[in-house]
């Protein structure tokens, strides 16, 4: 795990690419990402918003550059080539283009997030089954956690030929298993608890609910209990986590029986007073419902996820009818934004925006503790995040704005790259990597994949080996672009 070589509160202002390709390893702990849809549809902020300036086009064309790409994906990664080349077939050249422009920068992105890291990525109908395959290929079809529906508006008219479109989705990937996850509690409405939680004790209202669950079991949670035997009527002893607080060390340690008899020592489990019946344990009110895979209408772009306005937590009341609207094209509201980075970060963890336009997400990570950076083309963004915060927070001046290319750190003390030559001369076999022409040693140059200029390090996995036309020709420019220049010039295949 590396240590991030650029400062909280940055805001690059550039290629997400480049800039990406340019930062540490194993250094991010979350990504939200809200790129372009593929919506056909061109964006701009009203004239007189704050965000007056910001305009992307969501409209995609398959490039030279595109294939080219393309062509790198599939020397590293076959599977995610027949993926992307079956979308095209499928969906046309446009759907080609957008599926590789995310590629590329979803492989970084997973290089960038630390084992315990997640990536939220926002999207909508339009794309996102395909970029579901995407990401099962580049994060593992493993590391899937959820599909979750986000409701952005109460209605819409577009009821023609279709139902309306109301939702969003967001694919909520996870880097390993030990990633971190924190779920909240939509909190119960007030007729919910008076109507089923009717019972009360010292411990507060309560409930009766089933301490067996479905399926008989070997071993002792299959066993007859205080004369009560699950098995015989296909069930098995199944006590809720809930309990566990009233356990000695949680339960650990304890077999079944001897974690059923401490909880009705307690009073926890009601015996039935029919036979034939199992016992029952008391189920306590809580602090609500645990987050599911859908979520709630926010109106207004005012961020409330909330059904109700009891047990909400002191940390988010802030959120309750504040305006947030700056004009900014696609703006997505603070409460969709706090619930992930709440869910998924701790206190002081760095959280990653690489489309971050008005940067809600790093607005919101400022509030809730963590660090932030993102990153935007337009200039518009950098300006907007400063106005945010500087009214919120009064944090003006300690957003560092920059439009360079960090350079790794995470590599170690690399020997020159010019020591390197003999091992690519045969690794390639004396081939340009370039025109694919043979040649001499001798007339064979170095040459940085990723240019210095956009983050390109001297390690051997950013060298080639090119013949000296090739590299005169390549200059600064992408290897990307490079294919493309020599594929139109004849040169390559």
């Amino acid at each position: 795990m590396a240590q991030p070589n650029w400062q909280n509160r940055t805001l690059w202002t550039g290629d997400n690419l480049d800039i990406m390709r340019g930062m540490n390893s194993e250094s991010i702990d979350l990504i939200y990402l809200d790129p372009p849809f593929n919506s056909n549809r061109q964006f701009a902020a009203p004239i007189g918003s704050k965000a007056a300036g910001a305009a992307f086009k969501d409209t995609w064309a398959l490039s030279d550059v595109d294939e080219a790409w393309h062509g790198e994906i599939a020397d590293k990664d076959p599977t995610l080539y027949a993926i992307i080349d079956a979308a095209g077939l499928s969906h046309g050249k446009g759907m080609k283009s957008y599926l590789i422009m995310m590629a590329v920068r979803l492989l970084e992105m997973k290089r960038l997030l630390k084992l315990s890291g997640s990536v939220y990525l926002h999207c909508d109908p339009t794309a996102s089954h395909y970029l579901k395959t995407l990401m099962d290929s580049i994060f593992g079809a493993g590391n899937f956690r959820s599909e979750i529906v986000w409701r952005r508006s109460n209605a819409h008219s577009k009821i023609t030929k279709q139902f309306g479109p109301i939702h969003d989705t967001l694919l909520y990937y996870s880097k390993s298993e030990e990633r971190i996850f924190h779920p909240g509690v939509r909190p119960y409405t007030r007729a919910y608890i008076e109507d089923r939680f009717k019972k009360r004790d010292e411990h507060g209202r309560y409930q009766t609910n089933y301490l067996t669950g479905p399926e008989t079991r070997e071993g002792e949670s299959g066993e007859s209990w205080r004369g009560f035997d699950p098995t015989s009527v296909g069930r098995h002893w199944a006590i809720p986590r809930s309990l566990r607080e009233f356990l000695p060390s949680g339960g650990n340690g304890m077999s079944s029986h001897e974690k059923l008899e401490c909880l009705y020592q307690q009073g926890f489990i009601v015996f039935p007073k029919k036979p034939g019946g199992q016992p029952m344990y008391k189920q306590y009110v809580g602090s609500g419902v645990p987050y599911q895979d859908v979520w709630a209408y926010q109106p207004n772009t005012r961020g409330v996820l909330y059904e109700s306005d009891e047990h909400i937590d002191e940390d988010v009341k802030w959120l309750e009818a504040e305006p947030e609207k700056v004009g900014y094209p696609t703006q997505k509201p603070l409460g969709l934004l706090n619930r992930i980075i709440r869910t998924s970060s701790n206190k002081g963890d760095m959280v990653l925006d690489p489309f971050c336009g008005c940067a809600t997400a790093c607005v919101a990570a400022e509030k809730f503790g963590r660090q932030w950076i993102g990153i935007d083309l337009s200039p518009v963004a950098a300006t907007l995040v400063k106005s945010r915060l500087k009214e919120e927070m009064g944090l003006f001046y300690d957003v560092h704005h920059r439009a360079d290319i960090p350079h790794r750190t995470d590599l170690g003390k690399l020997p020159s790259y010019k020591t390197h030559k003999h091992t690519m001369y045969g690794k390639q076999e004396g081939i340009c990597a370039g025109c694919l022409i043979m040649f001499p040693f001798r007339n064979m140059t170095i040459d940085h994949i990723i240019p210095q200029s956009k983050g390109g390090s001297d390690h051997l996995d950013n060298l080639q080996l090119l013949c000296g036309a090739c590299n005169s020709m390549k200059g600064t420019r992408s290897q990307e672009e490079f294919i493309a220049q020599l594929k139109t010039a004849g040169m390559r295949q």
